[in-house]
C-alpha cells in the first residue's frame, strides 16, 4: 500500500484478556450417501486458540481457503464451532443461547467485506444505522437520531448523508456507513473481515486511519482479518498466521514481519510487494498447491510444499511453541 496510514499504536500491557479462543475448530461433513457411514469431514478450523486484549489489533492473515473467515464467524457465532471454547471477560459463550447470547452479540460487532451487500438497499443510510439500537430497544426515538448524527460525524459522513440511499454512496462512504452501524451499540469488540479489500488504494488508506482513530478514541479490539500484508503492516498489533485451518505462527507485527520463523510465513512476507523499487526480497518460491482441505496430509500440513521439510515433518505434527516472548511458531525446525 503506497498511501499514508496512520501507524499501530503501541501494543497494551497485558492484562485479563477480553477475548480467549481455545481449541476452536469447525468440521463441515462433505459425504456420507445412502448408507450413512462415517462422512469425510472438511477441517476448516481445527484447534486455533488465541487471546485478545482490549484496544488490540489481531490480524489473521494466510491464502484464501485457510479458515480465517470462519474464525470470524465462528467467535460472533453465526456459525456453530465443532469443538473448543469462546469466552469474554473470562465467561465462556460457546454454548450461550437466547438472552445470554443476545447480551454477548450487543458486545461483539462485525465490519463486512463487501460494503454494498452488507447495507439494505432499500434502506436509508440513517435506518441501517439506528436499526441495531431498534433492535436492542435502546434510547428513545429523538435520542436514536441524536446517536446516529454523532456517528455519522464521528465517521466522516455528512448530516445530509443520512437521507440518501446506500447506491448514493462511493464505495469508501459505504463502508464508513457499515462501520457507524457496527459502533452504533458500543461494542468491545469488532470482527472486520478484509473490510478495505474492495476499496480502491487511497481509499483504503482513510479507511484504515479512521479504524485506528476509532480504536484509539473508544478502546476499541480488532480481529482484523485479511490477505494483504501492507494493510496488515499498518494497523496490527499482533499477527497470527493461518494455513490450511490452523494457526502456524503467532506474535508481535515486528516479530512476524522482520524475523518469520515458519517456512510459509517466510514465504508470504518474501511474496509481499515492497513499495520502494530500491528494496528487493529473495522470493521463496514454493512447490505445488495447497493440500485438499478433506484430504490433509499426515504430519505438519505445509510439508508437501516446505523447502526444508524432513522425514519428522511427514509423520508429526507440529505445534506451537515458544520462539521469543510473545513468539510462537508451529515447526519442527528451531
Amino acid at each position: 500500500m503506497s498511501a499514508s496510514v496512520a501507524p499501530a499504536s503501541v501494543s497494551p500491557a497485558a492484562v485479563a484478556p477480553l477475548l480467549e479462543v481455545e481449541g476452536l475448530a469447525k468440521y463441515f461433513a462433505t459425504g456420507g450417501g445412502l448408507l450413512k457411514r462415517a462422512e469425510p469431514r472438511l477441517r476448516a478450523v481445527d484447534g486455533v486458540s488465541f487471546s485478545l486484549q482490549r484496544g488490540e489489533t489481531l490480524c489473521l492473515v494466510g491464502e484464501s481457503g485457510c479458515g480465517k473467515s470462519t474464525v470470524g464467524k465462528l467467535i460472533l457465532r453465526l456459525i456453530e464451532p465443532s469443538a473448543g471454547a469462546i469466552r469474554i471477560d473470562g465467561t465462556d459463550v460457546t454454548q450461550a443461547k437466547g438472552q445470554a447470547l443476545r447480551a454477548f452479540r450487543k458486545r461483539v460487532q462485525m465490519i463486512f467485506q463487501d460494503p454494498f451487500a452488507s447495507l439494505n438497499p432499500r434502506l436509508k443510510a440513517a435506518t441501517i444505522v439506528s436499526e441495531p439500537l431498534e433492535n436492542y430497544g435502546i434510547l428513545s426515538a429523538e435520542e436514536r437520531r441524536e446517536k446516529v448524527a454523532d456517528l455519522f460525524a464521528r465517521v466522516g459522513l455528512r448530516p445530509e448523508a443520512a437521507h440518501k440511499f446506500p447506491f448514493e454512496f462511493s464505495g469508501g462512504q459505504r463502508q464508513r456507513i457499515g462501520i457507524a452501524r457496527a459502533l452504533a451499540l458500543s461494542p468491545d469488540l469488532i470482527v472486520a473481515d478484509e473490510p478495505v479489500s474492495a476499496l480502491d488504494v487511497s481509499v483504503q488508506a482513510q479507511v484504515l486511519n479512521l479504524l485506528v482513530d476509532l480504536r484509539e478514541a473508544l478502546g476499541l479490539a480488532y480481529l482484523f482479518i485479511s490477505h494483504d500484508l501492507g494493510v496488515v503492516e499498518h494497523i496490527a498489533h499482533r499477527v497470527a498466521v493461518m494455513y490450511l485451518g490452523r494457526i502456524v505462527e503467532i506474535g508481535g507485527k515486528e516479530r512476524i514481519f522482520d524475523a518469520p520463523r515458519h517456512p510459509y510465513t517466510q514465504a508470504l512476507m518474501a511474496a509481499a510487494p515492497v513499495a520502494d523499487p530500491r528494496l528487493r526480497r529473495e522470493r521463496i518460491v514454493l512447490e505445488g498447491d495447497v493440500p485438499s482441505p478433506p484430504d490433509p496430509p499426515k504430519g505438519c500440513a505445509f510439508h508437501p510444499r516446505c523447502p526444508y521439510a524432513f522425514d519428522r515433518c511427514r509423520v508429526e505434527t507440529p505445534v506451537l511453541t515458544p520462539r521469543s516472548a510473545g513468539h510462537l511458531a508451529a515447526c519442527h525446525l528451531e
